[in-house]
């Protein structure tokens, strides 16, 4: 006999948009892109502050931005696929990610990740 949580758990939600193999590949792709752009900044950031290391406060204050940072990335870089629209929505709107990268998802998709960067865009400012 299966267990409840088991089954339950292969069941695909309403609301969850299905990611065809190319689309996955697509959304793969763009997601390492945009991650690998960002963890790129935040090294030539800290290798700039570490260069500035004047005193012990200095220190820390670099560990403080590293700290920061891979906090605001954990919580922006959720691969799951029912986040991704939201995810791929907000790196479009802070221009890490080019809606091109996302050539090939289908226009639902897309919708809503232009959907989400208008939302963003419209609220903040």
């Amino acid at each position: 006999m299966t267990s409840p949580s088991a089954t339950q758990d292969s069941y695909s939600y309403q609301s969850e948009p299905m990611w065809s193999r190319s689309e996955k590949a697509i959304a793969r792709r763009a997601f390492d892109a945009a991650l690998g752009r960002e963890l790129h900044e935040v090294i030539q950031k800290a290798k700039q502050l570490a260069n500035e290391i004047q005193q012990s406060s200095d220190l820390w204050d670099l560990e403080h931005y590293l700290t920061q940072r891979r906090k605001e990335i954990d919580r922006k870089y959720d691969y799951r696929y029912s986040r991704l629209t939201h995810v791929f929505g907000r790196l479009l709107y802070e221009k890490r990610l080019r809606e091109e990268e996302l050539r090939g998802l289908q226009e639902d998709k897309l919708n809503s990740i232009r959907s989400v960067a208008q939302f963003l865009a419209k609220y903040a400012a």
